[in-house]
C-alpha cells in the first residue's frame, strides 16, 4: 500500500468516525440528536432509555447536559443549562402524568425540602392538567437554563413562567435520578450506564 492509499485510508476511517458520532440515537423508534443547543449552548446527549410501567412502554427519555456525568451528584454539581427531553410511546391522562411526578419528587427529598417546593409542584400539576392528555409522539422538555429558572416546554410551546429556584429542577430530576427513580434502567440509560 502506497502513501496515497494510506492517506486515503485514514481520511476514511477518520471520515466514518466522524459521521458515526453526529448520528442521532434511537430508542423505541424515538431519535435523540447528539447535540441539542439550548440558551446558547450546545448541550450533548447524556444517555436514553424508556420508562416503563409494568410490562407497558410509556415514554422516553433523553438527558441533554454540558458535558458527560455518571452520578446525579456529577450532574447537579454542573452549573450549566439541562434538559430532559420526553416523548410518550402511549396516551395518559395529563393530570395522572402530574401527580406521578410530584409523588416521584416526593420520594426522593425530605419532607421539609418537598414542603418549600409545593407552590411549584401545584402549578406544574396544573400545567399538565391544562393539555388534558398526551398521547403516543407528544413530546415535552424540562429545562434548566441558569439565571432564567426551569422552564417546561409541552409540544414545543413553553408553559407559563420559569420557575426559578434551581432545587425545583433538582428536585424533577430526582424522579429519575434519585434514590428511589421511577424506573431503575431508565436511571442507568440516562446516566450513560451500559444496558
Amino acid at each position: 500500500m502506497n502513501f496515497l492509499q494510506r492517506c486515503a485510508l485514514v481520511a476514511g476511517a477518520c471520515l466514518l468516525a466522524a459521521t458515526a458520532v453526529a448520528q442521532p440515537i434511537t430508542v423505541s423508534d424515538v431519535k435523540y440528536e447528539e447535540n441539542v443547543s439550548l440558551s446558547g449552548n450546545t448541550l450533548q446527549l447524556n444517555g436514553a432509555g424508556v420508562r416503563y410501567k409494568a410490562v407497558f412502554k410509556v415514554y422516553t427519555a433523553g438527558l441533554y447536559l454540558e458535558k458527560k456525568a455518571h452520578t446525579p451528584l456529577d450532574i447537579a454539581a454542573l452549573k450549566g443549562p439541562k434538559r430532559m427531553s420526553i416523548t410518550m410511546l402511549r396516551e395518559i391522562d395529563s393530570t395522572e402524568l402530574g401527580k406521578l411526578f410530584s409523588r416521584g419528587m416526593e420520594d426522593n427529598m425530605d419532607r421539609a425540602a418537598f414542603s418549600k417546593l409545593i407552590p411549584g409542584v401545584m402549578r406544574m400539576s396544573q400545567i399538565f392538567s391544562d393539555h388534558k392528555k398526551l398521547v403516543a409522539g407528544d413530546q415535552f422538555q424540562i429545562d434548566w437554563i441558569p439565571g432564567t429558572g426551569t422552564v417546561i416546554t409541552v409540544k414545543g410551546k413553553p408553559q407559563g413562567e420559569p420557575f426559578k429556584e434551581p432545587e425545583f429542577f433538582n428536585a424533577l430530576l430526582g424522579i429519575w435520578l434519585g434514590n428511589a427513580p421511577a424506573d431503575w434502567k431508565l436511571k442507568d440509560a440516562l446516566l450513560g450506564k451500559p444496558a
